[in-house]
């Protein structure tokens, strides 16, 4: 079993993966993240995006394939490991937002600080800097059912950014927030994982936030594939104006 290079935080091999119904959703894919680097994962729906990013994370375990982290196999470890590396080395970011109704934004934002052991004072502080820092510092003490859906989508981008992750895994992000709001928010997101030093994964279809990427991997069908732009074909054998591609695996 060959350990991944020593620059790479994240490296995958030959990954595949099944859903329930035997249809493939990975087929062989392979990949480094480099330490520090936002990488975004772009595609299609149904291009095989958040069923990486769960296998990367160590959500899900791979069926076939290797998954590293820091030199660590995490497609050899059970359950309970895999559970303890994204509580304390991991953070993740859904579509929709996800709260505990019970408790308001702030102690949402502070959970995951509280749950690696930090005291309430401290992770309170860092809760109210978070949520001050993408502009929801105001609705702190309110809880999931006082805010609309962009409000509770920014607690949990801050609920993932507070307690400093190693690897931010990030499924579209944006996706219920107004294009107005998507740049600020994804700015605050880059900036800050820059700073913290966070490796960022980031999966979306969305041209301008890949665009914020130090590099975009594109996958289709559950394959990473390169898209290569052919010569303009002579007018005689091609009308006017249509434009040809390829995709090569």
């Amino acid at each position: 079993m060959e350990a991944p290079p020593d620059n790479d935080v994240l490296w995958a091999r030959a990954l595949h993966f099944q859903h329930e119904d035997g249809s493939p959703a990975l087929c062989g894919v392979s990949l480094g993240v480099r330490e520090g680097e936002i990488l975004a994962l772009s595609g299609p729906r149904g291009s095989g995006k958040t069923t990486l990013l769960r296998c990367l994370s160590g959500l899900v375990p791979v069926r076939r394939g290797e998954v590293w982290f820091n030199s660590m196999p995490v497609h050899t470890m059970g359950p309970l490991t895999r559970e303890r590396l994204r509580r304390d080395r991991f953070g993740w970011i859904d579509p929709a937002p996800s709260l505990v109704p019970e408790l308001n934004a702030w102690e949402n934002t502070a959970l995951p600080l509280m749950l690696r052991g930090t005291s309430r004072r401290r992770a309170k502080t860092a809760a109210l800097e978070w949520l001050e820092r993408l502009d929801i510092g105001d609705s702190a003490r309110k809880r999931p059912h006082q805010l609309v859906q962009a409000e509770r989508q920014r607690v949990c981008i801050a609920r993932a950014l507070a307690p400093a992750p190693s690897v931010l895994f990030a499924d579209e992000p944006t996706a219920p927030l107004h294009r107005a709001d998507r740049a600020q928010v994804l700015r605050t997101l880059t900036t800050a994982a820059r700073s913290h030093r966070i490796t960022v994964v980031l999966a979306t279809h969305d041209a301008d936030t890949a665009a914020l990427a130090d590099r975009t991997v594109s996958l289709l069908d559950g394959r990473r594939v390169q898209t290569v732009h052919l010569p303009p074909v002579p007018e005689t054998s091609e009308p006017e104006g249509r434009a040809t591609c390829s995709l090569s695996v």
